[in-house]
């Protein structure tokens, strides 16, 4: 049972919170009720660990719930109002208990076991004399119990009054359907869909919404088949999604018995009380459901979301036009939610581009090439193959050994390139019909072994399926509303060269040699072109959204500075809030270094960081800081490429067994599965709670800014008592895709508002260090020392920490100290190590 919660009442909105709220909180609600009551978007900015995603949950849900009383209390259909209960009942059970029970008196009140009561019961029997003689007994109700036992009244009456009224009804018209409060919802009152940007995030929420009254509102969380799929034969295949349709189509005869299982918890009622997920669950729990009961989790997740209050998903499942379509999501007149949004600008326009590489397309042509030849729906077919042949045809780089050549075309110029290849907007208006035509599923009636039977229209794979509607989507894009986004593309043809390995090839008389025979010329350059369709404007994809929803809210705590931020996105936030932090100064400490241990000058720029000078003094440091800070320190490079060279020189110099014989040294995996980072990362919390003579001085973890532990994860109290970066994570300033969105902003930055090429570029750097940083100070009595090193922060302060979440005159030279447990005046114990 949730724990007593503190009500609220913000813009009409009784709001039932699980404690009594920080004052950031109360803003951030307020600010939420306000844009969902007039139908506007919200930006809001809340430092990490200030109990932003506990707001959102609240205040979003309990709008929500008290739109859909209102949008029922108004209509003279009782059974509208009879389905308000239960759906009330359901979303908040332990209110309806509370009310419903009666608690016993406060004095004399021993709970008996059953046997004792029945003895009492029986001696009882025995011993009284009549009961017509015996004096009244007068049962004493306070004022409070009156309350709850009218309560209890009035809505046994209202139940019998609705179901006489059902009953009438359908004496009285036959035809009569129940309409119930799913339908009032779906008509009515828009759905929450609370998007983040991984499942890690999604599970920290659903615990957030499990400490709540509204944990057992209606809810879904849809996810790939990756996480979700139970089917003893895909989840051990390398390609999910393959295998999956290839069981689903029934190809070789064997059909997927999870997935015709999945009524058995499709359904919100069976999922709360037949199957027990009557409060906030997470995607693991499904998974294990799903699991026991044989049924597909994957589509279960997908069924739920038609009667959900709430759907959780990653915001590219929001962002992604091919995505909603596939999973069938319409936001029309819904509540868009996006906690830890400072990446959304790089999702967006993420979502709106498209690279693909030429085998990709050789493979969709020869694949659309047999379909023609085997006369299969021709005329369908043909001109799809006419648009591959064209593409591949387009341009043609000079080759160059040893050196990366690409050409560059803007929007305007596509275009006009397209138009010479026969496509325009009419036509392609034609080519995207030609593409339902040749995916739509049909059968025909022809031979099979001698007799008529049916059998199913061949169609193309899901590899041609996904390059053909990916590259139509970008398309659609570039022609949309008389080409108004074509200025907001570049299309990149890069030839590069890259080094592959040759399969093994068999002797004459068909042995393969052993690898320690196999000569070092086994490996080959080969030339790749990648065709890419880059949007850089992040408005694109997000004009889908702003023209369509209902209100959309922007939550992160690195959004500043947030006027640049509505200009990238192109949506007016008439609503903004930057709330303060909900700790004192004297929890946390701020320093810069700009030298190590021994003197050495840091700066971690890329000709100074692949020096041995520059690595052996960052590890030294490190090993200082490490001995100074007990419990868990957390490091963050600017890039993996860093990591591992500073983990192979510190292997070499003895470093690293140093830093292990101090602490459990956990790195972040650069790719893996998600149980393999799992798995570290509970390696790292319990070496931090592991205590006694074996403890040692517990955990190091390093990683990497804008990797999977520097945002959204909880480290809290010891997990980090100190964040230590090295560096500014600048983004690749090589890379052909930053150096064309610094062009983009320096062309639009006047007449559209946007940051300089310059500026943002730096904000990139800044954002993604400050959620690093923020992964230190979690709630309002946590503690910990931010360590930021690098010399370019105390040469120049004002141009590298302008925009963050660290206050400047927190600022201070550092040397290195000893943090033990909390003091009661700052929690570092500063002295000379």
């Amino acid at each position: 049972m949730a724990a007593p919660s503190v009500e609220y009442t913000i813009g009409g909105v009784k709001i039932q919170f699980p404690c009594k709220a920080y004052p950031s909180q109360l803003a951030m609600m307020n600010s939420i009720v306000r844009g969902l009551n007039h139908g506007q978007h919200c930006l809001l900015e809340s430092p990490t660990g200030s109990g932003k995603s506990l707001a959102l949950l609240c205040s979003a849900l309990a709008w929500q719930q008290k739109n859909l009383y209102c949008s029922v209390s108004h209509t003279p259909n009782p059974l509208a109002q009879l389905s308000l209960y239960i759906f009330q009942f359901n979303t908040n059970v332990d209110t309806f208990v509370s009310v419903c029970s009666v608690p016993p008196p406060p004095e004399e009140y021993k709970p008996k076991s059953l046997a004792s009561r029945l003895s009492d019961k029986l001696q009882t029997s025995l011993t009284s004399e009549d009961d017509d003689f015996q004096p009244d007994r007068k049962r004493i109700r306070t004022p409070a119990m009156e309350q709850k036992v009218g309560h209890l009244i009035e809505f046994i009456v209202f139940l019998w009054v609705a179901i006489l009224t059902i009953s009438l009804t359908f004496l009285i018209c036959p035809c009569f359907k129940f309409q119930g409060i799913q339908n009032l919802r779906k008509k009515q009152v828009p759905k929450i869909f609370f998007g983040t940007r991984t499942h890690k995030q999604i599970t920290q929420i659903a615990h957030e919404m499990k400490r709540t009254l509204y944990s057992s509102a209606p809810m879904t969380i849809l996810s790939s088949r990756d996480h979700t799929c139970v089917h003893p034969e895909v989840v051990p295949h390398s390609n999910r999604n393959e295998r999956c349709k290839e069981l689903l189509e029934a190809k070789n005869g064997v059909s997927c018995r999870f997935k015709n299982g999945v009524h058995k918890m499709q359904d919100q009622n069976t999922l709360q009380w037949v199957h027990g997920l009557h409060q906030a669950w997470d995607i693991e729990d499904l998974v294990r459901l799903g699991g026991r009961l044989r049924a597909c989790s994957y589509y279960a997740a997908r069924d739920l979301m038609q009667e959900a209050c709430i759907v959780f998903c990653p915001y590219n499942y929001l962002l992604d036009p091919l995505i909603r379509e596939s999973m069938q999501i319409n936001l029309k007149g819904q509540i868009v939610v996006l906690d830890e949004a400072h990446n959304i600008e790089d999702c967006a326009r993420e979502s709106a581009s498209y690279t693909l590489n030429k085998p990709q397309l050789l493979s969709a042509r020869e694949e659309l090439d047999g379909m023609v030849t085997h006369n299969i729906r021709r005329s369908n077919h043909e001109p799809l193959r006419a648009f591959c042949c064209s593409l591949l045809n387009c341009s043609v780089l000079a080759e160059r050994e040893y050196e990366m050549s690409c050409k560059v075309w803007n929007g305007k110029e596509v275009l006009g390139l397209f138009h010479t290849m026969g496509i325009t907007a009419d036509t392609f208006a034609m080519l995207q019909k030609h593409l339902a035509a040749v995916l739509e599923k049909e059968e025909r009636v022809g031979l099979v072994n001698g007799r008529e039977d049916t059998v199913e229209v061949p169609t193309i794979s899901s590899a041609s399926s996904s390059v053909l509607k990916s590259l139509f989507m970008v398309l659609d894009f570039l022609y949309r509303d008389k080409s108004r986004f074509a200025e907001d593309y570049r299309v990149a043809l890069q030839q590069s060269y890259a080094w592959t390995t040759a399969p093994d090839v068999p002797d004459a008389q068909g042995f393969f040699a052993r690898p320690n025979r196999r000569r070092h010329s086994a490996k080959t350059k080969t030339l790749v072109h990648t065709l890419s369709f880059w949007c850089l404007n992040p408005a694109v994809a997000f004009s889908d959204l702003s023209d369509s929803v209902h209100s959309i809210v922007l939550t992160s705590g690195t959004l500043s500075p947030m006027g640049s931020f509505s200009s990238e996105l192109g949506v007016k936030f008439s609503i903004q809030l930057e709330a303060s932090h909900v700790i004192s100064k004297s929890q946390v400490w701020v320093g810069t270094l700009g030298s190590g241990p021994q003197g050495r000058k840091l700066c971690a720029t890329f000709q100074h960081a692949e020096t041995y000078a520059f690595q052996d003094e960052v590890g030294a440091l490190l090993l200082r800081v490490c001995q100074a800070v007990g419990r868990g320190v957390l490091c963050f490079l600017p890039s993996y490429k860093m990591l591992d060279k500073l983990r192979d020189r510190w292997t070499n110099t003895g470093l690293w067994e140093k830093l292990e014989e101090r602490k459990t040294v956990i790195t972040e995996p650069r790719g893996g599965g998600k149980g393999d980072f799992d798995e570290l990362l509970q390696v790292y919390y319990d070496a931090i709670r592991i205590s006694g003579e074996f403890a040692g001085d517990r955990a190091l973890l390093m990683a990497v800014c804008r990797g999977k532990v520097s945002e959204g994860l909880d480290f809290t109290d010891d997990n980090a008592r100190a964040v230590v970066t090295i560096g500014i994570p600048f983004p690749n300033i090589k890379d052909l895709q930053v150096e064309l969105k610094m062009k983009y902003n320096d062309q639009h930055c006047k007449a559209r508002g946007l940051l300089s090429g310059s500026r943002w570029y730096e904000i990139q750097a800044y954002r993604a260090l400050n959620q690093a940083l923020g992964r230190c100070i979690r709630h309002k009595n946590d503690w910990g020392a931010l360590i930021l090193v690098d010399d370019r922060f105390g040469n120049n302060p004002n141009k590298y920490i302008s925009g963050t979440e660290i206050n400047y005159h927190m600022l201070q030279p550092l040397e290195i100290h000893v943090l033990t447990n909390k003091p009661s005046n700052v929690p570092v114990v500063l002295h000379n190590v």
